[in-house]
């Protein structure tokens, strides 16, 4: 049996209810059987890490996540989602070096790995529970008991087995390379990881010389931001192409050597120098130099401290001269490399340590991090002549996304993937993938491609999949384990977990001799470990094989645009490498969710509101809509502004429930007052000829079909503000336009057949909008389906909304004719609207007439057929359309926009904006139509002119009556005259107003029997008289009897109220008919007072004190 509605909603408590009846069905399991044996569409969810709670990037990310796999699923799909979690890497490890004061591999060492692993593994899930609370209360259905972690060991085995595969095609080498470092975390970082947190910086900018072998007199002037770097200075390099001048600084008589076109950094006016010589950088090709410090000095014997030529010396910044310190910098390295300075198997000058902090080598300043070095650095080029000049300089520096430290360059052993031979495979898998948006795909995505480098994937660290290399010491020997069974027939150690606490022991016996082969130290990067999900999730090849072969690769996938050049990269690095095909078919990009200023979020600023309180005070589907239907769906960004959430609620959900409410409440008048059970049966009903019903019924299925193609275009972004769009047009045109319809008032069956339109309507696009909207659809489905005929529903499981099928577009209820001509007269009405707004004429007063204006005959047409809906919505006495714009004397004027114009045209504005005035009706028409028009050789578009509609005063005639408007469709002209007639209807329907407020206020519904009763005071004011005139009018209109003051002494007075109207006082009171009772079971409310109970023969089992009820 359907349930009266209650007239307000807490959509928070509502959702609640709803969770409790999915946790009653075990809805996501259910809906999961159900499908077995269907097509399947893979789903793959990218993991977070748990060490943190969710933030609106995870919630936006996972809503569309959930909405396109709700949609699969409702599509006839089998989608198994299985949430993921990232539990290795910088992040567990960081928050571990914080807790314990860890500052460096000694403290690991002292305190043991199996402790420090120990001590990550505790605090991995910290938030897991928070994080399946808020996924669960967000209405995302995700199996989190059958979820993957990438500590589990049959993951992890499958780590091995994908390294195993590289290895094998000769993708894995070791190698010595400068990258970025994170002393902080003491583990360098691969190129995608360090270019995701860039910062603006303020170092220090020093100038120092290198005083020529040759000529100890003339030195060479090299400028750096980065002063730590120059006790391992090994070269100098100049761009062998520019000019470089010998230049005299004429305040001090030293003489040096820079770029020309860098005079600028050391000289602020040509006065302040003389230039001596002028050469090309070639000529200083070998030159040796004085070394500025004497720690590696010795080393001059080998090449060291010379000048070199390369051409990425610009003119941009420096001095044109870039010292070379080549384990800290990738030019520098190469250069160096290149030139003989340094060997790949030669000793390393790198005297930094693993934290940072200079060592013994670097005597002045050993144990100093290198970043607190720089000042006592420039203290000593001071004191030793060496400093030229000295500043500071801000730009754009990288910084640790984990740590919030500035990374530094440093050279470091490790293993790497060779990326480079693999850059063209990887764009043509990439054009294989269908992107949305597809920007990203073909700019970002592809550009990032191009430039690919090999991928440095070991880190020096502890907590992570070890890498499975087994060496002997001089590396002659390699090893590569791909599986435990592996392991266990190499070394005869059997084991049960793959951390490094369970593996570093093991060796393995060597085949040619040398002893036994050991474990090499490193971890994977779990940027490693998030590229491989797809096969370890599945214990792949190990288990699930034809399961993985069969679902690869995934249908979907979604993240956010920072994914770019993290998980989207890595995923497509490894299947390219193992497949040569793409990980994925389709995938969703969201932009970035900021604060509302535009800043990032932060905790620390506490510049966004906590979620779980949005949630808490609006709904999650409020959350859900908002972010969806913003730009992030387009990978541009949102400032998160909580009064967007609320206007969902406001806008959208609260007259989309009302509808719902409306059709509920005149399903049961109709049941009271007609005796007639409402059930819906799409075969069996009758047609409607009613325009309004074939209109939302067209407008509806349009949508339907719509919707399902863009969801195949995974285009949500279009889908959103469409879906938005329905509910305006159900609650503002249709139901508005039918409610005497829907209350009865044309008889019973044309009642019933706009209770049957609406209900159509109504459980269609609760089934459409299900994936987007889950909690509200399914609290109106719930109510709505006692409504359907049993016999559709006895094959089936209908407990939930999401366990329906998409409904299908029924292409025979179509009609574009009629959306044209709705959509027509939607424009004329919300046109007309505007000028009684501009003439502050409120809809209650009518008017005399409504002229439109078309060239288009077709479209006067379809307006003059919707000819009654108009004048009763616009509360007009006539209609009168004309394809005539001259017999109105009206004609289109041109206003320019000055601000806009005026700062384009300059000077030319004065003669343009003449030239616009003087434009023709005929010109300005054919502006209408193309957008744009050229005017004294400016092409203007719209957005530098306003079109207006004035009346021609050239033309004699006197049309002070109409005001005219226009929205580029259709001209309307609305007569404003007052008319006294008019006058008092408009004060009519004011009464009627405040009647049904009252009635409203008191929580009254249609069926209550009441009788009104009413006083005027002054009993002679123009009030009086005007409910007498109008008495059947309002009668008839409130369908309740209409009575003067006094009320009878027996009757129940349920309200009483006096509203001041005009210069007059209306008072009203609704009674209670004589044997009335309400029938209200929306009141919030009790019926009466008190009630007595009393208890025949029964003890009371509770007693209450102190309370009453």
């Amino acid at each position: 049996m359907v349930e009266p509605i209650p007239e307000r909603i807490d959509f928070p408590g509502a959702e609640e209810e709803v969770l409790m009846l999915w946790k009653q069905l075990n809805a996501f399991q259910t809906s999961l059987k159900q499908s077995k044996g269907k097509p399947r569409y893979s789903f793959y969810d990218g993991p977070p890490f748990a060490t943190g709670l969710p933030h609106y990037g995870h919630i936006l990310a996972g809503t569309i996540k959930d909405i396109v796999t709700r949609w699969a699923h409702q599509s006839g799909f089998h989608v198994e989602r299985r949430f993921g979690w990232d539990c290795h890497g910088l992040p567990v490890e960081y928050e571990i070096d914080k807790t314990l004061g860890i500052k460096g591999p000694g403290d690991v060492a002292s305190m043991g790995i199996d402790k420090y692993n120990e001590a990550c593994r505790g605090i991995v899930m910290r938030y897991a529970g928070e994080w399946k609370d808020v996924v669960t209360r967000l209405g995302r259905w995700i199996d989190f008991d059958r979820d993957y972690k990438t500590l589990y060991p049959w993951f992890m085995e499958s780590i091995w087995w994908v390294f195993r595969q590289l290895y094998d095609k000769g993708l894995v080498y070791q190698g010595f390379k400068v990258m970025p470092y994170s002393t902080a975390c003491s583990t360098p970082l691969s190129n995608f990881e360090s270019n995701q947190n860039y910062k603006d910086v303020q170092d220090p900018a020093v100038i120092v010389n290198f005083p020529l072998d040759e000529d100890p007199d003339v030195s060479m002037i090299a400028w750096t931001t980065t002063p730590w770097t120059l006790p391992s200075n090994m070269a100098l390099c100049v761009n062998p192409q520019l000019d470089y001048v010998k230049v005299k600084d004429n305040t001090t008589n030293q003489v040096y050597i820079m770029m020309e076109a860098r005079l600028e950094a050391l000289f602020k006016k040509p006065e302040e120098y003389t230039i001596l010589d002028r050469f090309k950088g070639s000529t200083l090709f070998g030159k040796g130099y004085k070394p500025l410090f004497p720690y590696f000095s010795e080393r001059k014997k080998s090449g060291a401290f010379r000048i070199f030529v390369d051409g990425y010396v610009t003119t941009e910044t420096g001095t044109g001269v870039v010292h070379q310190a080549p384990y800290f910098g990738e030019d520098d390295y190469r250069v160096c490399l290149a030139n003989g300075v340094i060997s790949r198997d030669g000793t390393v000058v790198c005297p930094v340590d693993a934290s940072g902090c200079f060592t013994e080598e670097v005597t002045d300043f050993k144990g100093q991090y290198v970043k607190e070095a720089d000042k006592n650095i420039i203290q000593w080029l001071k004191q030793h002549g060496r400093l030229v000049n000295q500043g500071t300089y801000v730009h754009s520096y990288p910084f640790c996304w984990r740590s919030e430290t500035p990374l530094i360059y440093k050279a470091v052993p490790g293993w790497f993937v060779r990326v480079e031979p693999l850059v063209e495979k990887l764009l043509d898998n990439n054009s294989q993938c269908y992107w949305v948006p597809a920007f990203v795909k073909e700019k970002r995505f592809a550009n990032w491609l191009r430039d690919a480098h090999d991928w440095a994937i070991s880190r020096n660290r502890y907590w992570g999949t070890p890498i499975p290399l087994w060496v002997s010491d001089d590396y002659e020997e390699v090893v590569v384990v791909g599986s435990v069974e592996e392991l266990y027939r190499l070394s005869g150690v059997r084991v049960t977990d793959l951390h490094r606490e369970s593996v570093d022991h093991v060796t393995i016996p060597s085949t040619r001799g040398k002893g036994v082969l050991k474990r090499v130290t490193e971890v994977f990067d779990c940027w490693f470990e998030s590229g491989s999900m797809p096969y370890a999730q599945n214990h792949y090849p190990f288990e699930s094989k034809k399961e993985f072969e069969d679902s690869f690769p995934a249908d979907f996938i979604a993240e956010g645009i920072d994914q770019t050049r993290g998980w989207f990269y890595t995923l497509l690095v490894l299947s390219t490498a193992l497949f040569g095909k793409p990980p994925f078919k389709n995938l969703i990009v969201n932009g970035l969710v900021q604060a509302a200023d535009g800043q990032k979020m932060s905790k620390r600023k506490k510049n966004y509101p906590d979620p779980m309180a949005v949630v808490h005070k609006y709904g999650a589907d409020a959350l859900r809509l908002y972010l969806i239907n913003s730009p992030v769906v387009r990978a541009d960004s949102l400032r998160f502004k909580e009064e967007g959430v609320r206007d969902v609620l406001k806008d959208v959900f609260l007259p989309w429930y009302n509808a719902y409410r409306f059709l509920i409440q005149n399903v049961i008048r109709l049941e009271k007052e007609d005796g007639l059970r409402f059930v819906y049966n799409a075969d069996t009903v009758v047609s409607s000829d009613n325009i309004m019903d074939r209109w939302i019924l067209s407008f509806t299925q349009s949508l339907i079909q719509f919707v399902t193609q863009e969801m195949a275009a995974y285009r949500l972004y279009t889908v959103v503000p469409r879906l938005v769009k329905f509910v305006d047009m159900l609650t503002n045109w249709y139901v508005r336009f039918n409610r005497k319809r829907l209350k009865g008032d044309g008889g019973t069956e044309d009642c019933l057949q706009a209770l049957e339109t609406l209900f159509s309507v109504l459980f269609s696009m609760t089934q459409v909008m299900a994936p987007f909207i889950p909690f509200l659809t399914e609290q109106m489905y719930q109510n709505l389906r006692h409504l359907l005929d049993p016999s559709l529903t006895k094959k089936h499981n209908v407990d939930s909304v999401h366990y329906l099928m998409l409904p299908k577009p029924r292409e025979k209820l179509i009609d574009q004719q009629i959306e044209r001509s709705v959509s027509r007269m939607q424009s004329v009405i919300e046109v007309s609207r505007v000028i009684r707004d501009r003439k502050t004429i409120p809809v209650k007063y009518p008017l005399k007439e409504l002229v439109v204006i078309q060239q288009d005959q077709q479209c006067l047409d379809d307006v003059q057929s919707l000819e009654s809906y108009i004048l009763e919505e616009l509360n007009v006495r006539t209609l009168t359309t004309s394809s005539d714009k001259q017999k109105y004397c009206v004609k289109l004027v041109a206003e320019p926009d000055h601000r806009v114009l005026g700062a384009r045209l300059k000077q030319a504005y004065k003669s343009v904006q003449k030239a616009i005035r003087e434009l023709t009706d005929q010109q300005l028409q054919e502006f209408q139509e193309k957008g744009e028009i050229d005017v004294e050789g400016h092409t203007l578009s719209r957005d530098d002119l306003k079109l207006v509609y004035k009346f021609d005063a050239k033309s004699g005639m006197s049309l002070f009556e109409y005001e005219a408007h226009s929205d580029n469709q259709a001209l309307v002209l609305l007569d404003v005259t007052p008319d006294q007639s008019m006058l008092d209807e408009g004060v009519a329907r004011e009464v009627i107003n405040r009647i049904q407020k009252l009635r409203k206020k008191a929580s009254l519904v249609p069926t209550d029997d009441i009788t009104v009763y009413y006083d005027v005071s002054p009993a002679s004011d123009n009030l009086a008289r005007v409910i007498q005139t109008h008495h059947g009018y309002i009668q008839d209109t409130l369908k309740k009897d209409l009575r003067p003051f006094p009320a009878p002494a027996t009757g129940d007075v349920i309200i009483k109220e006096s509203a001041k109207l005009k210069d007059a006082t209306l008072h009203m009171a609704i009674v209670w008919r004589e044997g009335g009772m309400p029938t209200s079971a929306s009141s919030d409310g009790p019926f009466c007072k008190y009630l007595n109970v009393q208890l025949l023969g029964l003890q009371p089992k509770v007693e209450l004190v102190g309370a009453q009820t």
